[in-house]
């Protein structure tokens, strides 16, 4: 049986094609792109977090390729991952994928970053359990409020130091420093437990992975992994 699992975030959509344990294809779509997204799929699986535009996307697909749509949400125990939040129907579904692609791929405690148009900063003990995590701006959504929130700044540019001597360098180096201080700050939760391990995914995790001082390891296609794993 081949499954569609679809990944819908606030800019574009990644989706991969499983059969068994096997990705046959995988991609990237805009949301115009994706009703006529060619493939063929017994069944599809979908995190969105894109809101309506989201949904009528995935829709149209399904409806071109006659399926139903199974839309992934948080639960409160799933796949072996227990969701620590209050009321555990309110956690992102892009969150609660990531967690269970954590817990699939490995065993030691974990922080589960997802660095996009949002950065989500969320902890996976030993034994599956959530006990809670952050939201942040992303790298851009924090430096775009910056610049529009304050006269004279530039709005682009620069590079991300240290010791920044101009303004460019100082708003970047700002930005990135902010994010990367509360993925460390987070992570020091689980430094002493067996094995910990930082996992980065989102359209940001290569420019935050270098100047990150943890353990971590790239995981680009943590929520396809953790609809696949919720498939089956």
């Amino acid at each position: 049986m081949k499954v569609l699992c679809l990944d819908c975030g606030n800019t574009r959509v990644k989706w991969g094609l499983r059969h068994g344990q096997e990705w046959l294809e995988s991609g990237v779509a805009t949301y115009g792109e994706l009703p006529s997204l060619s493939v063929s799929a017994d069944r599809l699986l979908v995190c969105n977090v894109a809101g309506e535009r989201g949904r009528l996307a995935v829709q149209s697909l399904a409806d071109r390729l006659a399926r139903s749509v199974e839309w992934v949400r948080a639960q409160g125990q799933q796949c072996g991952v227990v969701n620590g939040y209050d009321h555990p129907e309110q956690l992102g579904a892009d969150r609660w994928a990531a967690l269970i692609a954590a817990r699939q791929l490995r065993s030691g405690s974990s922080l589960v970053v997802n660095a996009g148009t949002a950065t989500t900063i969320d902890l996976l003990t030993a034994d599956g359990t959530f006990p809670g995590g952050l939201i942040l701006p992303g790298l851009a959504l924090m430096r775009e409020s910056l610049v529009a929130a304050t006269a004279d700044l530039p709005p682009g540019g620069g590079e991300f130091r240290d010791l920044p001597t101009n303004t460019f360098d100082a708003i970047i180096s700002g930005v990135m420093a902010a994010t990367l201080g509360a993925i460390e700050r987070q992570f020091r939760q689980i430094d002493r437990q067996p094995d910990p391990l930082c996992l980065l995914s989102g359209g940001n995790a290569l420019l935050l992975k270098p100047h990150l001082n943890i353990a971590c390891r790239h995981e680009p296609d943590l929520v396809l992994i953790g609809l696949a794993t919720i498939a089956g």
